[in-house]
């Protein structure tokens, strides 16, 4: 026993005192072309993430598009006939945004990977990426074939186990950063079913093992009054383990800056894991679009969205007695009242980003509206839930008002018209000028 352990000790000198040899393979090369980083530099601004606009309309031409012989059901035809409406009015909503997201990165030589509970329609009707013939069923991949020398966009159905699925796509994120690998929720609430791989991978992999992953998970977020199951992605769960900037949690309201999000993921030189509270009425609304300016050259992802309303004008900075800030869908709900009463009091602000916390615009932004103004914060969860416990984190020095759902331990009410009545009471006491 002795011997041997000598024999094994000599064995360990050796390659101490020499390393021996190791050949990287060609997966981590890859990753070996990417840095690590925890340095707030890194997330200050986004890089530009805008496209040529002759390349995006080649795109939007061709999904407007199907193959000779091909025919798509009568819903779908009704899909193309609301796309040349769009397009003819440059308007590109939701849908459109995001199939424009993967056939850039496509164009760009890079597979785009994607699977969840009925991703080839999208739970909403929305996606379409693949369309199937009403005659003989087959299918038609969308973005498959946009030019002979494109990368692969591969898109999956997933069977219902969301721990399953989720930690099959996180695995696949590890092996390579280059593509761009999502997971669909079929109701953001579902993820739940994958707690332990959010837990245990995806929020803490980086820091435990080192090992960085693009991974997108979109859960569609909101409360439209279809009850405590399907309102509710449990944003607060995500800014709880946020930290030493480990992903990022966004909760996006324009359609163009949804296309600069996900094009970011692998325009950086590092890959963090990316939270998207994904919308579901929005994805039809019609103030949610994006002019074709928005998605070109030059442009990029932004953080945060001032009140398009005030912009930079004096007199009417002046005028604002009221800064709404807010998140996601209930800026609509909040827009619509603004415009309605033509209310020139109230500036409302879109914080885009939750995590990593655009503070330096979030400052700027308060000091332009300065001490005479009335800061809350708006949200449809409850206040035990949603972002409002992380932002009070940010701004324990300012007064800011909280106006949101009472604590509850459902995240939603079940019936329809409690939900009306608690939503036009957010709308109301936020609008509600200070006593």
């Amino acid at each position: 026993d002795q011997e041997f352990n000598d024999f094994l000790q000599e064995r360990l000198n050796e390659v101490k005192q020499k390393d021996l040899p190791y050949k990287y393979q060609q997966a981590e090369q890859a990753w070996r072309k990417l840095r690590r980083t925890d340095s707030s530099e890194d997330f200050i601004t986004s890089p530009e993430t805008g496209v040529k606009k002759e390349t995006l309309e080649g795109i939007v031409q061709h999904l407007m598009t199907v193959p000779e012989g091909f025919q798509p059901v009568k819903t779908v035809n009704r899909l193309f006939k609301n796309m040349k409406k769009y397009v003819a009015n440059d308007t590109y909503d939701w849908a459109f945004a995001e199939l424009m997201a993967y056939g850039s990165i496509l164009l760009e030589g890079k597979d785009v990977r994607m699977s969840g509970q009925d991703v080839k329609r999208g739970t909403f009707s929305h996606r379409h990426a693949v369309l199937m013939d009403r005659e003989n069923y087959t299918e038609y991949n969308r973005l498959n074939d946009l030019t002979e020398k494109q990368g692969e966009y591969r898109i999956y159905n997933s069977f219902l186990s969301e721990y399953a699925v989720l930690g099959f796509e996180y695995g696949y994120s590890l092996a390579s950063p280059d593509p761009l690998i999502l997971w669909e929720a079929q109701f953001g609430d579902f993820f739940n079913g994958a707690q332990i791989m959010v837990d245990q991978f995806i929020m803490a992999g980086e820091s435990k093992w080192g090992r960085m992953s693009g991974l997108v998970m979109l859960l569609p977020h909101g409360y439209e009054g279809q009850g405590p199951e399907h309102s509710s992605a449990r944003m607060e769960r995500f800014l709880q383990s946020s930290a030493e900037f480990n992903v990022t949690v966004a909760n996006v309201t324009k359609p163009a800056n949804y296309f600069h999000l996900l094009r970011r993921q692998l325009a950086r030189e590092f890959r963090k894991p990316l939270i998207v509270m994904s919308p579901k009425s929005l994805l039809r609304f019609p103030k949610c679009v994006s002019s074709l300016a928005d998605f070109a050259e030059g442009t990029k992802f932004q953080e945060v969205y001032d009140d398009p309303i005030v912009g930079e004008d004096d007199k009417l900075i002046e005028d604002v007695k009221i800064v709404l800030w807010c998140s996601g869908k209930i800026y609509y709900d909040l827009l619509e009242k603004q415009e309605k009463e033509n209310r020139q009091d109230i500036a409302i602000v879109r914080l885009e980003q939750l995590y990593p916390f655009p503070k330096t615009q979030c400052d700027d932004i308060n000091k332009k509206y300065g001490k005479k103004a009335t800061f809350r914060w708006v949200q449809e969860e409850p206040s035990n839930m949603g972002a409002w416990q992380y932002i009070l984190a940010f701004y324990r020095k300012y007064d800011l008002e909280l106006i949101s759902r009472k604590s509850s331990a459902s995240p939603a009410t079940g019936y329809a018209k409690v939900h009306l009545k608690e939503q036009n009471d957010i709308v109301e006491r936020a609008f509600a000028l200070p006593e």
